[in-house]
């Protein structure tokens, strides 16, 4: 059974974390967890006091044989990027990324102690910078290149309408198909430079649920005219401080490519959601602070999902999982919610993908709102 000790300071620290932490006897039976362990593997302490550390981690996982060799070591050890599998975890499809630290406790009994530091988010955040980084790259590319591509583009294109006036009918489609393809590829460059703009942006208090709805209309008079939308919505949620038009891009290119990856599914639905999550701190280049990122979007489907390799690169640019896509619409939205000093991360499998964006409130309207959360 796992032992209710007198809490002292130590318990209480332990407690406090927000860390899993998990202890192990010499026969891996769980003597003590945290109450984040607790939420981590769904289980009250009651269940998990009943189970070996074999019966909650799946069976091969390194986790295993981890505890086994710091018990019979006595010395701490670390396992990076350990993928944890669990029937607690709801979904039999569902894996964490886990960082594992183990000490032993004590020279006598063979205890462990296991610290499981989920590398979900530190993950994200610095794929988004990775993106970023390769955006900027592509935008330096088009940048240098634009003037010297468009001036012999412009000539083709002119050339292409005097053809298109000139040659018999079974020859002007391929006139027009030049001048047609010369447009794209002028639209395509035009697209790239938006990513070198770093002019600062208006930004004033925006209501998000205002931004959403005006989405939510556009996209039903058009690409999403056939898909039931849901919402479940914080009505107390504070403002953004940001730009609406920007805004209401980001979350259009969300729902278009939604409403697209839901052409062949039966009973299609957009869900848009948004909460107040006063614990995401992250740092950002060029500010001092830490920022807050309290405000949680959600943008999810029922579509087929992305593929898993696709995820981790999803918001390079030239990364598309369609055939004529060109690649730069989540790049864009990525770069605008940095813009913002958000981000953005994704998930997906099989009937549910979702896209959630983290953003910024005034510093202000955050702490009355953190007040607020604290006292429920």
């Amino acid at each position: 059974m796992i032992e209710s000790p007198t809490p002292d300071l130590s318990t209480l620290v332990l407690q406090a974390l927000p860390q899993p932490v998990i202890v192990c006897a010499d026969d891996r039976a769980i003597v003590f967890v945290n109450y984040a362990a607790e939420a981590f593997f769904g289980a009250s302490l009651s269940v998990l006091s009943r189970q070996r550390l074999d019966d909650l981690i799946a069976f091969g996982s390194p986790i295993i044989g981890l505890v086994q060799t710091v018990s019979e070591r006595r010395a701490p050890m670390t396992e990076y990027r350990v993928r944890v599998g669990s029937s607690r975890f709801g979904d039999a499809r569902d894996e964490r990324i886990v960082d594992v630290f183990a000490s032993p406790i004590s020279d006598v009994d063979g205890r462990v102690a296991l610290l499981f530091q989920e590398r979900t988010m530190a993950d994200k955040i610095d794929r988004q910078l990775v993106s970023r980084g390769a955006a900027r790259s592509v935008t330096g590319l088009a940048s240098m290149l634009a003037h010297e591509i468009k001036n012999p583009l412009s000539g083709i294109r002119g050339a292409a309408q005097l053809l298109e006036q000139s040659v018999t009918s079974e020859e002007l489609p391929l006139a027009r198909l030049i001048r047609e393809e010369t447009d794209r590829i002028v639209d395509l460059i035009d697209r790239v430079e938006v990513f070198g703009d770093d002019r600062p942006m208006e930004r004033e208090p925006i209501n998000i649920h205002v931004v959403l709805d005006r989405v939510k209309l556009l996209a039903r008079s058009g690409v999403a005219r056939n898909i039931t939308f849901s919402e479940e919505y914080d009505p107390s949620l504070p403002p953004v401080h940001g730009n609406r038009d920007q805004l209401i891009q980001i979350f259009l290119n969300l729902v278009k490519n939604a409403a697209e990856a839901l052409e062949r599914t039966q009973k299609p639905e957009i869900k848009f959601s948004t909460a107040f999550r006063p614990g995401i701190r992250i740092a950002v280049q060029g500010v001092s602070q830490r920022i807050s990122l309290p405000l949680e979007i959600v943008i999810e489907d029922n579509g087929p999902g992305v593929p898993p390799e696709m995820l981790p690169i999803l918001f390079d640019p030239f990364v598309t999982t369609k055939a004529n896509g060109s690649g730069l619409g989540l790049a864009l939205v990525a770069k605008i919610v940095g813009d913002h000093g958000g981000m953005i991360d994704s998930d997906s499998r099989p009937g549910r993908t979702r896209f959630r964006i983290l953003l910024p409130v005034a510093s202000a309207t955050f702490a009355e709102r953190s007040e607020e959360v604290l006292a429920k």
